[in-house]
């Protein structure tokens, strides 16, 4: 959902969305329209604490009299606007992009993404094993987090949540061009060379895993790591008064990994490193 910020009351908009009348908010997009009719429409790049990227292209829709189809997370609502979500050309196009990116990048940790495939009938082995990979090894130096750019598909929230649009440490950017673009702190360094704060802001927004936590990292590759025996409970950072919300993310009565939720008024979802990663002190490992 796009964030917007309370004050005026906004006039309502009123168009279809696949013949039904549809009625939102000005300034809303049209992924916020389709959710709140119900529309499943899948998406991997939007993020609803983030401006959008178009980057993914998974969640594209053909509005009446545009020459394109057009991105649903970024393109707003107009009045009067004829919007079809499940046209033979909108499917084929995510299917095409599903099976770019799954047959290019490790796609296992992506939530949704087997749902995707299976729905549209994508065939990422259609384009053979010799499909580009980066084929890298993660990245591990250091003990919080983990980067993974096998699983990256460039979708660039991580560089917008280091930089202007809420860390402004702007660790993270691009390197390269083209095909040779990866995502990179200043000159390739370790991380423990750049200026990343281990806000951990950007495994927050990842939507694929390529960043994870170090101990979820570990966790998966002894076969321990098991979402549906976590729980999460919601509670206030005790570290300083700003108030931060954090999630606590348990299995075994032992925390795996710390998140804040998106519709906190005070953080939108982000933390500290003392928030984030400082929760060792709250469990007995001797």
């Amino acid at each position: 959902m796009t964030v917007t910020p309370l004050g005026i009351p906004r006039r309502m908009l009123e168009f279809t969305i696949d013949g039904e009348q549809a009625r939102v908010p000005e300034g809303s997009t049209i992924l916020d329209a389709c959710r709140a009719a119900g529309k499943d429409i899948p998406t991997l790049c939007e993020g609803d604490t983030l401006r959008p990227k178009n980057a993914c292209r998974v969640c594209v829709v053909e509005v009446e009299g545009a020459r394109t189809l057009v991105p649903a997370c970024s393109r707003k609502a107009e009045p009067g606007m004829e919007v079809r979500t499940g046209t033979e050309r909108a499917r084929h196009s995510r299917k095409v992009v599903l099976e770019l990116l799954a047959s290019s990048v490790d796609l296992s940790t992506t939530p949704r993404v087997a749902e995707w495939l299976k729905e549209y009938e994508a065939k990422p082995d259609r384009f053979g094993p010799d499909a580009a990979r980066l084929n890298e090894e993660p990245k591990v130096d250091n003990d919080l987090y983990v980067r993974d750019y096998d699983k990256c598909i460039l979708c660039y929230k991580c560089v917008d949540a280091c930089g202007d649009q809420w860390q402004n440490t702007f660790a993270i950017s691009v390197a390269g061009r083209g095909f040779d673009a990866r995502i990179a702190v200043e000159h390739d360094a370790p991380l423990t060379d750049s200026a990343c704060v281990y806000c951990g802001n950007c495994i927050e927004v990842c939507p694929t895993g390529a960043l994870s936590f170090k101990s979820e990292f570990d966790m998966r590759a002894a076969g321990t790591w098991d979402e549906s025996r976590q729980t999460e409970t919601t509670t206030v950072c005790a570290y300083c008064g700003v108030g931060c919300n954090l999630t606590l993310h348990v299995q075994d009565n032992e925390i795996v990994k710390v998140t804040s939720p998106h519709d906190n008024p005070v953080t939108h979802g982000n933390l500290c490193i003392k928030g984030r990663f400082g929760y060792q002190h709250v469990q007995n490992r001797g």
